[in-house]
């Protein structure tokens, strides 16, 4: 699933900062300035992946009970889709203020990889729920085809 290569994505910058941080000499000073540690944005992406987990099952299961009308199964989806994308938008913050927290302490090679990967994530997590629905949809008409 896409999740997972996003959260990979933010795992790369979150423990390459530490690793380019050996070579900066304010290493310290720009750990201490971290609002949130490595450890704690992994407990919340997974707990957004649970939940992300949950809105697709809801999704498959509205898309089953739509028994292949194709525009209930779609609008039920917009709505399940329309419920979880707060949960989207803020994991998307965190991740954002994540990635910010550590620019400080990457060489300037690493900030400006950092800086053009930053939107890319950013609009992925945003996407997950159209692209859940998105995926939903295919299974199920490929399913009742």
């Amino acid at each position: 699933m896409s999740l997972r290569l996003v959260l990979a994505a933010s795992a790369v910058l979150a423990f390459a900062a530490p690793a380019f941080a050996q070579e900066a000499p304010a290493a310290p000073a720009a750990a201490a300035e971290a609002p949130m540690t490595e450890a704690e944005l992994e407990l919340r992406a997974d707990a957004f992946e649970a939940r992300m987990g949950e809105m697709t099952s809801e999704m498959q299961a509205a898309a089953t009970a739509a028994s292949g009308d194709q525009a209930k199964a779609s609008a039920d989806l917009d709505a399940i889709a329309a419920r979880y994308q707060p949960e989207a938008d803020a994991f998307a913050e965190t991740l954002k203020g994540f990635i910010a927290s550590q620019m400080a302490s990457l060489p300037p090679e690493a900030q400006a990889q950092a800086a053009m990967a930053g939107p890319m994530i950013d609009a992925q997590v945003r996407g997950i729920p159209a692209q859940a629905k998105a995926e939903v949809l295919a299974a199920a008409s490929g399913v009742s085809e």
